[in-house]
């Protein structure tokens, strides 16, 4: 097996997160220790207005080389970090996502920046990143990606059975009784309830579910917003951070405790509203979403079967899409496979990945 570090920075711009994965691109074996490093508020605002003005940029703007340059350097730390906190193990290979400034599969655009070359010549570990592209220009969704890390940790377990991320975008990976993995991405996830309280409280986010928990949910918006095209559209599909910006001007004439409230149930209602060919026996719950309890709760009212974190499988929710990073990065190196017709709308099975420095041997 390959000792492989993942490396995720996420539509919720709050930080690095690194973890250590052991594979063979088909199983997983040690999995840890993880960490996130958070981004400092200056860098994180700067890739907002990135995020904002990214239809109009180029790669070569210089702001947007600013910001890679210095988001590099942040990773490069994480991994330093996560090394040290595990002991200086031996790493073969990075997973190095980058942060997503605009993902538009159907202009066949997905954006990721990040200096792979940089992050080599920092750390001297072989890095595979640009997992996207390859997908998106054989006509897939270039999203989600996480399916096949789902698909080697639900392997054990009773099927039909889902995976659900709530990041900054929600998605769903579901195993079916005949082993086949189906997956799409459902709606938003974290970011709208992000950019809400950041607006009305000056927090990242809606601690604990505070301000959610102190609204109520106005069925008129709700059912507004759950009529957007995305919806109508058959899976696998895919959004990028921006898709569904424009909700937070349908919520901006609620106060700021419905408004929360509101867009927490627009969140568990695309998820319950998932296109999968079957109804899982059980939802597993991961990303930053898990830590938010009316979201929960909401998931645990509107979802069939058993709702519960991954935590309780014995994994690590917060880690789990970096973990997947470093398992993709293998599967990479290998030539196998990372996205599917069933996962991304791929016309065929496809590697993806681009490696930078030494090949470690597989």
């Amino acid at each position: 097996m390959l000792h492989a570090i993942g490396l995720m920075s996420g539509t919720s711009l709050d930080g690095v997160d690194a973890a250590l994965v052991e594979t063979d691109g088909h199983r997983v074996g040690a999995r840890g220790p993880s960490l996130s490093l958070p981004y400092a508020p200056a860098l994180r605002e700067r890739m907002r207005d990135l995020l904002d003005r990214a239809p109009t940029l180029s790669a070569d703007a210089p702001e947007v080389r600013d910001v890679e340059h210095a988001l590099t350097l942040r990773h490069a730390e994480a991994v330093q970090a996560l090394r040290e906190k595990a002991g200086h193990p031996h790493v073969d290979v990075i997973g190095f996502h980058g942060q997503t400034l605009l993902h538009q599969p159907q202009a066949h655009r997905t954006w990721q920046v990040g200096d792979a070359e940089l992050l080599w010549r920092e750390t001297g570990i072989a890095v595979v990143h640009d997992f996207r592209s390859a997908d998106v220009a054989h006509g897939g969704e270039g999203a989600p990606l996480a399916p096949f890390y789902h698909a080697a940790l639900l392997a054990g377990q009773e099927r039909p059975v889902a995976i659900v991320n709530i990041g900054g975008v929600s998605n769903v990976t579901l195993l079916g009784t005949d082993g086949r993995v189906h997956a799409c991405d459902t709606g938003p996830g974290n970011a709208l309830l992000d950019d809400w309280a950041r607006i009305h409280t000056g927090h990242p986010c809606d601690f604990d579910g505070r301000l959610a928990s102190a609204g109520q949910v106005d069925a008129d918006v709700l059912q507004a917003l759950l009529s957007d095209p995305f919806f109508a559209r058959p899976a696998p599909k895919s959004l990028d951070r921006q898709s569904f910006h424009r909700a937070l001007s349908m919520v901006s004439h609620l106060s700021a405790q419905d408004g929360a409230a509101t867009l927490a149930a627009f969140t568990v209602a695309a998820i319950a509203a998932a296109p999968l060919p079957q109804v899982p026996r059980a939802w597993y719950i991961c990303g930053g979403g898990v830590h938010n309890p009316v979201i929960m709760r909401g998931l645990r009212a509107r979802l069939p079967g058993i709702v519960a974190p991954v935590g309780e499988l014995g994994w690590d929710g917060d880690a789990l899409e970096a973990e997947c990073f470093g398992f993709l990065a293998v599967r990479a190196l290998l030539g196998l496979p990372i996205s599917a017709p069933e996962t991304t709308g791929v016309r065929l099975p496809l590697t993806g990945g681009r490696i930078v420095g030494a090949h470690p041997r597989a």
